[in-house]
């Protein structure tokens, strides 16, 4: 490599952006790399794929049924087969991920929502399929402004006692020839059953937005899919239709909108194994040589967050538990590169995933 080694490279990269770049915009930027690395953590259970061979145990297979559904457009999506989790009953890292079924003495307001229902997701649920319309698209002219989500579940559902508790406070309204149950809240959510075992919920709108047409799913994103339709939870997203407004928090650093907007889209995937959760995140860019950039620079920023962390005074503003998080994913996850692409991949344990996990007594 031109220059040096590697981590002269990195120096010099991460110098050089740090002299161009004035102190709000190194923030934010720091804000993008950390919200990147926890978007690996946040996707528990996401099993990732070599770009031309799987990790152990992979294998790249075609699309669920369940996201042929799915209405066509959707920026994101996202796939998780509860049913294959359900396989780490008794594992440590069941209880974390909330697969052992709730305690009634610990959580009252689910305990009741089961009772009245007679729906509990870690028992009933066997697999979801989600689109998401991220806000940042939608304030776009003509967009809503809010992000909007449509979800189609499989389980067991008792579809008398479910609707009996949506008409406490909701109603029935008609879409087209579908009967949709449509409950307030912040946001208002509509739900549908579609068989027995099949039901849709989602908090937009529009009726339209449910008519599923799969062949207009575009070719990069069917590629993406098949690359992880493979694993037991995963998620697709394209980035190359980002608003300006977006890359206007890097108008001050031209060289990281440059990488920024190299980006074209994002794959994560993954897969439970014992009580750890091998997961990765995949960022597909234009060029072999802006992905290089990209590596170096993830890389750079990640030992600069290590080293910021061990300052006392950067975790004094953070929570115990959040401080051990962040320490543990600066010094786990690993960032590599090749041909196109730039991976990084995380070994999440149980220890990492408790402190994220809200208490039962937080209201929250």
């Amino acid at each position: 490599m031109r220059g040096g080694s590697p981590a002269h490279y990195t120096v010099s990269r991460i110098q050089k952006l740090r002299r161009v770049m004035p102190a709000s915009a190194k923030k934010r930027a720091l804000i993008v790399i950390a919200v990147l690395v926890c978007v690996a953590a946040a996707g528990a259970g996401v099993y990732f794929y070599r770009l031309h061979r799987p990790l152990a145990g992979a294998n790249a297979g075609t699309a669920p049924d369940l996201l042929s559904q799915l209405p066509s457009g959707a920026p994101a999506i996202a796939y998780i087969d509860v049913a294959a989790l359900r396989k780490l009953q008794g594992s440590q890292l069941a209880a974390v991920l909330g697969l052992t079924g709730a305690d009634p003495h610990e959580d009252r307001e689910y305990a009741d929502f089961v009772r009245d229902t007679g729906f509990d997701y870690a028992r009933d649920l066997d697999r979801a399929a989600i689109a998401i319309w991220p806000a940042s698209l939608l304030a776009a002219p003509g967009g809503s402004g809010s992000t909007e989500v449509l979800a189609i579940a499989d389980g067991r559902f008792d579809e008398p006692k479910i609707e009996a508790y949506a008409l406490r406070t909701g109603k029935v309204v008609t879409r087209g020839t579908q009967s949709f149950y449509e409950v307030p809240g912040n946001p208002p959510v509509s739900f549908a059953f579609l068989s027995p075992t099949r039901i849709v919920l989602t908090n937009t709108k529009d009726g339209g937005v449910l008519a599923p047409n799969p062949s207009a799913t575009d070719q990069a994103m069917r590629e993406r899919i098949e690359r992880v339709a493979g694993a037991p939870i995963f998620a697709v997203a394209r980035t190359d239709t980002l608003p300006n407004s977006f890359y206007a928090n890097f108008k001050n650093a031209p060289q990281f909108e440059h990488l920024a907007r190299s980006v074209q889209g994002l794959t994560l995937a993954g897969q439970p194994e014992g009580d750890q959760i091998h997961v990765a995140v995949d960022a597909e860019c234009d060029s072999m040589k802006n992905a290089l950039e990209l590596s170096t620079l993830l890389d750079g920023f990640r030992m600069f967050g290590s080293m910021a962390l061990s300052d006392p005074k950067a975790r004094g503003k953070m929570t115990k538990e959040q401080a051990a998080f962040l320490i543990a994913l600066a010094s786990r996850v690993k960032v590599t590169n090749q041909d196109h692409w730039v991976r990084l991949t995380l070994d999440v344990t149980p220890d990492m995933l408790a402190p994220a996990r809200p208490s039962h007594a937080d209201p929250r």
